[in-house]
C-alpha cells in the first residue's frame, strides 16, 4: 500500500522553472525562423545606419582636441553654435543653393524626358535610352575631369557656375530614370476615361496625370538633391575658389574633425528622413 501511494519524483513535477526554459528557447528559436527575412533586414539596415548613428551621437561629445575619435562627456555647446567653425556655415550654404537648383533644373528636364520616352515613339527614342544610362554608368572621376577639360577649352572659369552645370547634367539620368518607372506603372485608362468625358489635354494632364506622377516626381527631386549636396569629386575638379559642404570635411579631416560637422550631418540626416517620410506618406495618401 506505501508503495501503490507513493509520491511522484521531484524532476517530474510540472511547475519546476527548468522544464521551462527548453520550451521558451524553442519558441525564440521559431519566431526567428519565421522571420527570418524581417531579421536579416533589421541586421542590414543596423550595419547601413551604423555610421549614421555614430555621427549623431558624437555630435553631442564635449570634444577637446582636434580629432572627435574618442568620447569624452556629453554637451550642447557644438548644438547650439554650429557656426563655432570658420567656414562651416558657408560651405553649407553654397552646398544648400547647388543641391536645390540642380535638383529644380534636373527634376524639369528629367521629367520632360521622360514622358517623352514612355508617351511618344520618335527615331532614336532608343538610343536616348541607352545615352540616358550613361552617366550613371561613367565612373564620376572620369565625367569630372571631362568637364574640367571641356571647360578649359571652352575659357569659361571654374566656380558656382561650371558646379551646377556638372550636377544637373548626372541628376538628369537619375530623374529620368525614376519618373519613367512611375509613368509606366500608371493604368492609362485613367486618361482615356478622363478624355471619352470630354477633358482636353490640359485638364486631363493637370487633374489626372500630374497628381498620379507627383509621388515619382518628389522622389527622383528628394534624390537628385541628396546626390548633389553629396557630391566631392565634380565640385572638386570644378569648383575654383568655391568650397563646398564635402570639400570643407574632406579638408577638415586633414586638420581635425570639429563635432560642428556631426552636427551638420545629423541636421541633414534628420531633414532627409522627414522629407522621405512625408513623401511616403503622400503616396499612400494618393494611392
Amino acid at each position: 500500500m506505501a508503495q501503490a501511494i507513493a509520491p511522484l519524483p521531484a524532476a517530474a513535477s510540472p511547475h519546476r522553472p527548468a522544464s521551462h526554459q527548453p520550451a521558451l528557447l524553442f519558441r525564440v528559436w521559431r519566431a526567428i525562423t519565421r522571420n527570418l527575412v524581417v531579421f536579416y533586414a533589421f541586421l542590414a539596415l543596423l550595419y547601413i545606419y551604423l555610421p549614421v548613428i555614430v555621427v549623431v551621437i558624437f555630435s553631442f561629445n564635449d570634444n577637446t582636441g582636434r580629432y572627435n575619435f574618442t568620447w569624452q562627456g556629453f554637451t550642447l555647446k557644438s548644438w547650439l553654435n554650429p557656426c563655432g567653425v570658420s567656414g562651416l556655415c558657408p560651405a553649407m550654404v553654397k552646398s544648400l543653393q547647388l543641391a536645390a537648383l540642380s535638383t529644380l533644373g534636373a527634376t524639369l528636364l528629367g521629367t520632360m524626358i521622360a514622358f517623352a520616352i514612355v508617351r511618344h515613339r520618335f527615331s532614336g527614342r532608343t538610343a536616348t535610352n541607352v545615352l540616358i544610362f550613361m552617366p550613371m554608368a561613367t565612373p564620376e572621376i572620369v565625367m569630372a575631369s571631362s568637364l574640367l577639360a571641356l571647360f578649359l577649352n571652352l575659357g569659361i572659369p571654374t566656380g558656382f557656375g561650371t558646379i551646377l552645370i556638372g550636377h544637373i547634367l548626372f541628376n538628369i539620368s537619375y530623374v529620368v530614370v525614376t519618373v519613367k518607372a512611375r509613368l509606366q506603372g500608371m493604368n492609362s485608362s485613367l486618361e482615356e476615361a478622363a478624355m471619352d468625358l470630354y477633358a482636353n489635354e490640359w485638364h486631363t494632364f493637370h487633374k489626372i496625370t500630374l497628381p498620379l506622377v507627383t509621388p515619382g516626381i518628389i522622389s527622383a527631386a528628394l534624390l537628385a538633391f541628396a546626390l548633389s549636396f553629396d557630391d566631392f569629386i565634380v565640385a572638386n575638379f570644378n569648383s575654383g575658389n568655391v568650397v563646398t559642404f564635402p570639400m570643407f570635411v574632406w579638408g577638415a579631416a586633414q586638420r581635425g574633425v570639429p563635432p560642428q560637422i556631426n552636427v551638420m550631418g545629423a541636421a541633414m540626416f534628420i531633414v532627409a528622413l522627414g522629407l522621405a517620410l512625408a513623401s511616403l506618406a503622400m503616396q499612400r495618401r494618393s494611392a
